[in-house]
């Protein structure tokens, strides 16, 4: 990389980076000055950064631009292919006349070249399958999923606190939906311990998991999980694998994209460990069509998302959101975002020109040229550029003639996709889906077993017994009460003493006929507090 002086953005002489492009700037009497270098420096790469601009002004080609950058500096890279374009940087360029003339308008050698790639696909169509299992996800972020109310969402939480205590792993949406039976069944008692449950609401969940299959869901729900190890592999000669999520078919549901995003980026910040500020990150994560996130999102999740893109940056993770509109990104997301390549907005709406407004006032001002204005008179590859400097500081904006890249830009044939899946060493690894036992599985032996008990009672010694199979517990197992009760004891507790009670007081009703008046009455209920008693207060 060419030295460049102390003020240029970019950074200090020497200093590891990644070329986005070149700018010129005018010198005193307005002629053109020499190119000055715009480079995006690794040890800051992980303080994240915006791609943004409106359809058409070069955002994709940006993004595979940094996405090369950072391959060649051994740094892996996941970014979603939303519209098949980013499968090429698998080819070598094709030394298009647009890219040879911008390399050689800026003085850079166009040297076509392939990069490491490796496809996945939620579907596991076009791509190794991505899943994760329903406890992975967790409660927030499917509810955010299936689009529910806080009543339902109220709800979901009580059925995952229900598995925790009852340790039912919940793998798939049919231990889901098979936990969610069991909830609509026994309402009235959970209702007693955690709160109204109704099945009404149970109901509309279980309709919004059907939608969700009928989406392709199911498919992204299960076993093996994701191995976050996987993304962060590099080849034989050190470049960063470049991981493209095929969203073609995705982005027909946008709420299971913008989930399983967030998800993967939730589980960065969990699984790997603090490092601070590394040389260069360990992962850089493109979040093509960012607004799809936050778009109708509740503030526990707005507040969820902010403190991931917070936190993530000491993992070493950096995050690159790619959006139209800098205003598709709240306040508090947008302020942590210290690189940024601004393409050409237009402004032909009043809500344009805020947005106009807005991008211009992030940046550090130039006096040699308006920004606001340069913004609207941007041309195809052309972008306003700012990225942190070697101290973190924002450099002067600078309008940038950006770098082409260097492998194919466009999409991959099938061919050609079909021939790096299958080369892929994760080939075979996700490919074939896992089923072991799981809530769906116990709860359907549990229930088995209630029958069976219901039916001969007596051999298994008491009434408690009888009721508490469907649970997994009963009346003295184990030699009578010891330690916490589980919830699913708590329950059984519940039914038995709503069943045991129906039955006393039929037991008094027949022993008083036989007995005869008032004082067949109360010795009937008498005899039966007596024998039944000391079941219905365990």
């Amino acid at each position: 990389m060419p030295a460049v002086d102390d003020d240029t953005p970019g950074g200090d002489v020497g200093e590891d980076g990644i070329l986005i492009g070149k700018s010129r700037r005018e010198d005193g009497r307005g002629e053109a000055g020499p190119l000055l270098e715009q480079t995006l420096l690794l040890r800051r790469a992980n303080r994240h950064g915006l791609v943004a601009g409106a359809t058409g002004t070069g955002k994709t080609v940006t993004l595979q631009t940094l996405a090369e950058g950072f391959s060649n500096a051994g740094v892996p890279v996941f970014a979603a292919d939303v519209k098949g374009d980013l499968s090429g940087v698998s080819q070598a360029g094709d030394s298009k006349k647009p890219f040879v003339d911008r390399a050689a308008e800026i003085g850079v050698p166009y040297a076509p070249d392939d990069y490491p790639v490796v496809f996945w696909d939620l579907f596991g169509e076009r791509g190794h399958p991505i899943r994760a299992t329903v406890s992975e996800i967790g409660p927030l972020l499917l509810s955010r999923l299936l689009d529910l109310n806080d009543t339902q969402e109220g709800i979901l939480n009580i059925a995952f606190r229900l598995a925790d205590e009852e340790g039912l792993l919940l793998l798939d949406l049919k231990d889901l939906r098979a936990l969610l039976a069991f909830v609509a069944q026994n309402a009235k008692q959970l209702s007693a311990l955690y709160g109204n449950v109704s099945r009404a609401s149970v109901g509309a969940i279980q309709r919004q998991l059907l939608v969700l299959e009928n989406q392709g869901g199911e498919a992204f729900l299960g076993e093996p999980a994701l191995d976050i190890r996987d993304l962060m592999r590099t080849d034989r000669t050190g470049r960063g694998t470049i991981n493209l999520l095929c969203a073609e078919r995705l982005m027909a549901t946008p709420r299971l994209y913008a989930t399983f995003l967030l998800w993967l980026l939730s589980e960065l910040f969990e699984t790997l460990p603090e490092v601070g500020d590394p040389d260069k990150p360990v992962l850089v994560f493109f979040f093509d069509e960012a607004h799809l996130l936050f778009d109708d999102a509740p503030k526990a999740l707005l507040d969820t998302i902010e403190r991931v893109v917070r936190l993530v940056r000491s993992k070493g993770v950096g995050v690159y959101f790619v959006t139209q509109n800098p205003l598709d990104l709240p306040d508090e997301v947008l302020g942590q975002l210290g690189n940024r390549v601004q393409h050409a907005l237009r402004a032909f709406t009043p809500r344009d020109q805020r947005a106009v407004r807005a991008a211009a006032e992030t940046f550090r001002q130039n006096e040699a040229f308006a920004v606001a204005t340069a913004i609207t008179e941007l041309r195809v590859g052309e972008a306003l550029v700012s990225t942190l400097d070697a101290k973190g500081a924002p450099s002067v904006v600078e309008r940038t003639l950006v770098a082409p890249p260097m492998a194919r830009v466009g999409p991959a044939t099938e061919a050609e996709r079909d021939r790096i899946v299958r080369a892929s060493p994760l080939a075979g690894r996700y490919d074939t889906p896992v089923d072991r036992e799981s809530a769906y599985e116990i709860l359907a032996a549990r229930a088995e077993e209630a029958l069976r008990e219901q039916e001969i009672p007596e051999e298994k010694g008491n009434l408690l017994d009888a009721l508490g199979g469907f649970f997994g517990v009963g009346g003295n197992a184990g030699g009578g009460r010891r330690g916490r009760l589980t919830t699913g004891q708590r329950v059984a507790r519940e039914v038995t003493r709503t069943v045991v009670g129906r039955v006393a007081g039929q037991a008094a009703a027949d022993i008083g006929r036989a007995i005869g008046g008032r004082t067949g009455s109360t010795v009937g209920r008498a005899i039966v507090r007596g024998v039944l008693g000391g079941m219905l207060r365990r």
